[in-house]
């Protein structure tokens, strides 16, 4: 279902549709998928000026199209340094704080090895 504030047969809608659809294909989950279609329309609703409401963030940031655009065709990028630390963290990997990203992920990998 469309995001509130979105009619049935409009552009949006069918934007809608068409991320979820494409999202269910990839594999996620339905109510993963949702969100995700939702959170992207609603932007690209406030963006156009369709919304009674917006985030500075919405107006200024750029395109969900754009971003997606820019991150297509890049091939797989990995788990950013955050992510790893955070696994790291889990796992209870001694020094991670002062790993590097590369040092990171091959401390997380090694250690799920080991658990695997």
């Amino acid at each position: 279902m469309p995001p509130s504030g979105t009619k049935k047969g409009t552009k949006r809608a069918r934007q809608y549709e068409h991320i979820k659809d494409s999202l269910l294909e990839r594999g996620n989950s339905e109510d993963k998928a949702e969100e995700i279609a939702s959170r992207t329309v609603n932007k690209e609703r406030a963006r156009a000026g369709e919304s009674k409401t917006a985030s500075r963030l919405s107006k200024q940031d750029i395109s969900s199209s754009r971003r997606g655009g820019l991150r297509s065709h890049g091939g797989p990028r990995g788990r950013t340094r955050d992510q790893l630390y955070e696994e790291a963290r889990g796992r209870g990997i001694v020094g991670r704080s002062k790993m590097s990203k590369a040092q990171l992920e091959r401390a997380v990998d090694a250690k799920k090895g080991k658990k695997g």
